[in-house]
């Protein structure tokens, strides 16, 4: 198997990296790693051993991970609090196509003393991840009913107090695809979209070539290219709304893009798994892989 160029433009922390690792591997495998295993992962993806103990103690401290000892071997353990995290983020990465639409639009109405400037910015943080546009000031709407998800968020930030909630029916003037050009930067998405598209379809191509001519395959490799592939995918969910479908324009290419990373994503998610797999499963620094072949 060929290298595989994998696009790393994207400004990367050390810890949206372990959370990938976290969300895409470890949780479906009883939420513990060793430590020897994430460190060989992270150094995989380029990321030195300093940098990743830093990054888990900081973890630790907020409690998404605890550490545990197991003979002389450490791991690291997802908490109860970490999984929501990691669950609450798959499930806004991976969510559905909105085609059944009713009509009815939600707001958030939110006025914060200037004393609770931090609360007020981690709330609009939120709010866009949930995929909300702010239609004015202290005022952000969506097609989308949210309330579970606000429910949390609100609870959590102990905003609740100085937030409102309301729901009804778009009358104009103007028509709901100018109320969506007002609230989402839609044309930005489409180019950014299109530019994932551009640099992932040659990528898909050349790996379904090598794989109906049997040509090897580099676990490692593998890995590393999933990993980046849904790294910077699941940047998206941070900007696109996922609005329904009526309200979208014509040249809407998030559709294919999503469906260029599904299949990709598929198509290398055997290979990474093994090398998951193997790397999880020793007991101490992961052993050299071997190459395997392809059919």
């Amino acid at each position: 198997m060929q290298q595989i160029n994998v696009a790393k433009e994207l400004p990367v922390r050390t810890q949206f990296l372990i959370f990938t690792i976290l969300g895409e591997y470890v949780v479906q495998r009883g939420g513990t790693i060793w430590t020897s295993s994430l460190l060989h992962l992270m150094g995989l993806l380029g990321i030195s051993e300093r940098a990743v103990r830093s990054t888990l103690s900081r973890m630790t401290r907020k409690g998404w991970i605890v550490s545990q000892k197991r003979g002389r071997q450490s791991q690291y353990v997802i908490t109860p609090r970490g999984r929501d995290l990691l669950e609450m983020g798959q499930q806004r990465i991976f969510e559905p196509v909105f085609t059944d639409w009713d009509g009815k639009w939600h707001l958030v109405v939110y006025s914060l003393p200037e004393g609770k400037r931090r609360m007020r910015h981690a709330l609009r943080q939120n709010l866009t991840w949930l995929g909300f546009g702010r239609l004015a000031p202290g005022t952000w709407i969506s097609p989308r009913d949210r309330r579970v998800e606000l429910k949390g968020l609100l609870n959590g930030l102990n905003v609740e107090p100085y937030v409102d909630l309301f729901a009804g029916f778009f009358l104009g003037p103007a028509s709901a695809e100018d109320l969506t050009i007002r609230c989402w930067d839609l044309e930005s998405l489409i180019a950014q979209y299109q530019d994932f598209i551009d640099r992932h379809e040659p990528e898909y191509q050349l790996f379904l070539s090598q794989e109906a001519n049997g040509q090897a395959v580099d676990p490692a490799k593998v890995f590393v290219c999933r990993f980046w592939l849904t790294h910077e995918f699941q940047s998206f969910p941070l900007k696109d709304p996922n609005l329904p479908v009526t309200l979208l324009p014509a040249d809407w290419t998030g559709f294919k893009a999503r469906e260029l990373f599904d299949d990709y994503h598929v198509a290398l998610g055997a290979y990474a798994t093994r090398f998951i797999t193997e790397v999880m499963n020793v007991d101490g620094p992961p052993p050299a892989l071997e190459k395997e072949r392809v059919g």
